[in-house]
This record gives C-alpha cells, sequence and structure tokens, in this order.
C-alpha cells in the first residue's frame, strides 16, 4: 500500500523511449538490467515500482527515482519488491522511502497464480489465513506456491507478507500517536518482539526513531490527531491521472447510506461504508485536479496521490481497506503502457491525449458490485435499508454496510439476485482478488438468468480485468490487452452509448 508523495526527478533527462512496460517485456538477457540502471540514472519515476534498486556498498535500497546521488553500475543489484532486497539484507532508504511506490501494474494485470497470489497477499490473506490459507484459495500446494513466487519476485509468502506489515507499521508510527504495542499488533505482527526485529532489519531504526523520523507534515498531523480522526494516508499512483471520470462514475452509482460524494466538480469527497475481516470502516477520499501532460509533459513528474482518510473499528484492517480503495481507484495501474498502445490507434488517438491517464475504476466489495450490477441502483439502495446492516456509529448520510450474499440469499431466495447472492456465499462464485478470471466467468454465466453483459461488468470491475469488451461490441483486437481502458475513453467522450 502506499500513502506518501513520490518525489519528481529533480530535472534529469527522461528516458522517453522507454517505459516500465520495456523493463518487463526485453528479451535479451542484460538488456533489462542495463534499461533499468538507466532508469536509475535518469531518476525516472515512472519505473516507482516496477523494480527497486539496491546498492550493495551503502546497504540501502531504494526506488528508481531517488534523487541520492547515482551510485556505480557495479555496486547495484536490482530486485523485483521490496520483500526480494529486504530479504537479501538491504534497508529502505530514509530519503526516497521505497515502500511508499504504487504496486507493480503487472499483479493486477496478470491472471496467472503469480498474479492472483501477488493480489492475495496484498488483501492480508497471509496475515489472516498463514501460507497454506493463501495456497488453498490458489488451489496450489504451500510448496508451489513458494517456489514460484520465490522464482518471479525474488520473495515467498511470508517475506511478501512480512514488508507490508513493516509498511503498515511505519504508517501508523509516522501518522497516528497511537502506543508502539497497539501499533504491533495493528500491523499484522505476531509479538511485540517481532515487530521491534522486523522494524530494525527493514528501517535500520527502533519504532521510537522511525517515529521521531517523520516528515514534518507527518509530525503536525500526529500532534493534531484524535482518537476519532481516523488515519490520514496519501494513496499513490503512477504517472498522470484522470479523477473527474472516476468521480463521476462514483456520483452515478452512489447507494444512499452506503456511499456518498460530496463538494463541488474537481473538489469532491467520496466516502463510503466497509466490510472488512475483523470490523468494519468509513473512507474518505478526496478528488485532487488532475496533473496535464504526460512524461516530459507539463507538470508531468511520475505520479501523484489521492488524500484519504480511514476510520476503522480494528486497526488490523488498514493494509487490506488501503488495497481495496488502491483497486476501486486503479491505482496501481500503468497509464504509460495503457496510453502507448491505445494512442498509437487512430480513432482512440485524439481521446488519450485529451484524457492521459484514465483509469478503469473497480470496486472495494466485489461481492456488492456483482450484486448492484445485477439490480441496479434503486433496488441496491432497497436492499441496503431493508437487509443492510446498520453501523454502531453512524456517520452523516453513512448508516450501513451492503448486506452480505448470506443474508440477502436468505431473504430474498427467489430471482436471479436470489440466486445470485446464493452463488456468491456458498463460494460457487469466487470474486475474491486471488479468484480465476475465467472460472468465475463462467460460474457467473451459470447463474440463473444473469446476462453476459452483466457478467462482463462483473469481470472488469470487480476483478479488474482490463481487457475486457461487452458480448456483441465491435472491439477491434488491436486495443488488447487494455479494451476496458478503450471503452472508459469512449463513454468519457460520450462516444460509446452512440456505438451500441
Amino acid at each position: 500500500m502506499s500513502d506518501f508523495r513520490q518525489p519528481g526527478p529533480p530535472g534529469r533527462r527522461r528516458l522517453d523511449c522507454v517505459t516500465p512496460q520495456t523493463v518487463r517485456t526485453t528479451e535479451h538477457a542484460d538488456a533489462p538490467e542495463d534499461v533499468r540502471y538507466e532508469a536509475v540514472r535518469s531518476r525516472d519515476a515512472r519505473f516507482d515500482g516496477a523494480f527497486f534498486f539496491a546498492v550493495e556498498t551503502t546497504g540501502i535500497y531504494c526506488r528508481p527515482s531517488c534523487p541520492a546521488v547515482t551510485p556505480k553500475r557495479r555496486n547495484v543489484r536490482f530486485f523485483a519488491t521490496a520483500a526480494a532486497a529486504q530479504g537479501s539484507g538491504f534497508r529502505a532508504c530514509r530519503r526516497c522511502r521505497p515502500d511508499a511506490v504504487p504496486g507493480s501494474a503487472d499483479w493486477n494485470v496478470r491472471a496467472d497464480v503469480v498474479g492472483r497470489a501477488m493480489r492475495l497477499i496484498g488483501d492480508g490473506v497471509v496475515d489472516r489465513e498463514g501460507v497454506a490459507g493463501l495456497a488453498v484459495r490458489l488451489g496450489y500446494s504451500a510448496r508451489q506456491v513458494q517456489r514460484q513466487l520465490t522464482a518471479e519476485v525474488g520473495a515467498g509468502p511470508v517475506a511478501l507478507a512480512r514488508a507490508q506489515r513493516a509498511h503498515t507499521a511505519r504508517v501508523l508510527l509516522q501518522t497516528t500517536g497511537l502506543p508502539v504495542t497497539e501499533i504491533a499488533f495493528a500491523s499484522g505482527f505476531a509479538s511485540v518482539r517481532q515487530f521491534n526485529d522486523t522494524i530494525r532489519a527493514v528501517y535500520a531504526a527502533t519504532p521510537s526513531e522511525l517515529r521521531a523520523a517523520a516528515p514534518a507534515r507527518d509530525r503536525a498531523a500526529r500532534r493534531a490527531a484524535t482518537p476519532s480522526a481516523g488515519v490520514p494516508l496519501r494513496l499513490a499512483h503512477r504517472g498522470p491521472y484522470q479523477p473527474g471520470p472516476v468521480f463521476d462514475l462514483l456520483q452515478r452509482e452512489a447507494v444512499a447510506g452506503v456511499e456518498e460524494v460530496s463538494g463541488e466538480r474537481g473538489r469532491r469527497v467520496y466516502r463510503r461504508t466497509l466490510r472488512l475481516p475483523y470490523g468494519t470502516g468509513i473512507v474518505a477520499v478526496q478528488e485532487r485536479p488532475g496533473r496535464p501532460g504526460g512524461p516530459g509533459g507539463p507538470g508531468s513528474g511520475g505520479g501523484g496521490w489521492l488524500e484519504a482518510r480511514l476510520h476503522l473499528t480494528d486497526l488490523r484492517d488498514l493494509t487490506t481497506s488501503v488495497q481495496r480503495l488502491r483497486r476501486l481507484f486503479d491505482l496501481d495501474a500503468d497509464p504509460y503502457a495503457v496510453d502507448e498502445r491505445l494512442g498509437a490507434d487512430p480513432r482512440l488517438a485524439p481521446l488519450v491525449a485529451a484524457r492521459p491517464g484514465l483509469r478503469s475504476p473497480g470496486t472495494a466489495d466485489p461481492g456488492e458490485l456483482a450484486v448492484r450490477a445485477l439490480v441496479g441502483r434503486a433496488e441496491a439502495e432497497r436492499l441496503v435499508q431493508r437487509y443492510g446492516k446498520a453501523l454502531d456509529a453512524p456517520c452523516g448520510t453513512l448508516t450501513h454496510l451492503f448486506p452480505e450474499p448470506a443474508v440477502l440469499a436468505a431473504a430474498v431466495p427467489e430471482g436471479t439476485p436470489g440466486a445470485l447472492a446464493a452463488a456468491l456465499a456458498d463460494g460457487t462464485v469466487r470474486l475474491d482478488p486471488g479468484a480465476d478470471r475465467d472460472d468465475a466467468e463462467r460460474a457467473l454465466l451459470a447463474v440463473p438468468g444473469l446476462d453476459a453483459r452483466t457478467v462482463a461488468v462483473v469481470r472488469t470491475r470487480a476483478l479488474g480485468d482490463p481487457d475486457v469488451a461487452p458480448p456483441g461490441a465491435a472491439v477491434p483486437d488491436t486495443w488488447r490487452p487494455w479494451r476496458s481502458y478503450a471503452l472508459n475513453h469512449l463513454r468519457a467522450a460520450g462516444e460509446w452509448e452512440n456505438d451500441r
């Protein structure tokens, strides 16, 4: 999860002919590391999260855009994940804070076991269910999962979860006044000793020293914080971001009692309730004006962030809730790869130029999204009022959680909504972050009365598939693997409805 601003490259040349996609697709054995070193030398923030580099002479690992003096090539090692760097004995740079970068776009795009595993680990499954639980969800043995993750990303599930816990702990240490002991368990550590040892290993500092080293902004926020103020976060993204269309969609779809969007366009605030593994939550995310230009253009700096604030009944849900928000707002996407492909199409080129970094929004609750896609907004509001769980402490217009599938299955047993709720409740339809998208689509199509168009919406939004086209739509294959994004460009321009 990411909470802090990505610093822009300080006046160095950018690799305009190279994108993070190049790093992943180059076939020559030496070329990827050469490209990565050029990204480091250029301090190119487009690569933040795509890989990490470590300096053997200092024992520190960084993000590619780190503003420190560029190390010599012979002293640099590259890693796919922060966990892999930590596992090799490197500590996080205190200057660039590499743990705060957006997640790799690969994990949300890939449908294989590694991509599914990374999404589940991000959702906190290893912390809650252990490696055995992760393996069961993936349908592989624990040994196979360990082997595949180590081969692909340089770290196993335990190490990946440990790196995530360390980042959660740093956020809580530097932005809240919670006692260290509470933070240890809220971050997912089994003991205070394990917490202390991990913080020292990752950050080369004690928890108290890490708290004292917080940036001035975070120290001021911590002093002003109250128990009811929630956890302030900066949800980082790479590249340009178009918040307007995302907030427009959320405003059109907002279900009373569960969601609300308030404020003037450009400064709106989206708020909603969350059902989480250990408790409930309320989140507020602020719309920030989009940054003009792409790489090398006006205002480009490699990325930005959305301001958010989380109110949780149990802080152990922090990691999970942030990952779900990142999926909702599509913050881990690689806009450079998307815009490069779609911008080559004559029809889409002017739309991409007008809205660089347009995202494909997901959802904070896949099961909820599936039901809402089927029944529509008005019926969803009726279901919330009749069967939704009332919050113990309502917050303004936010009064309920969306009904759980099991509750809906019992209350509305007849018809397609009841059949879908029952399939979600008994696991016949799986829409969690580790679900196989093809299996989920087949299971959805087997639900009596559920049509292919609704299933396409669920696959796009609930399963985060970037390459979905509605059935029967005249969508060219040249838009692959980003057809979901292409259709969002057409919708934003008001052209898609005319195509139907």
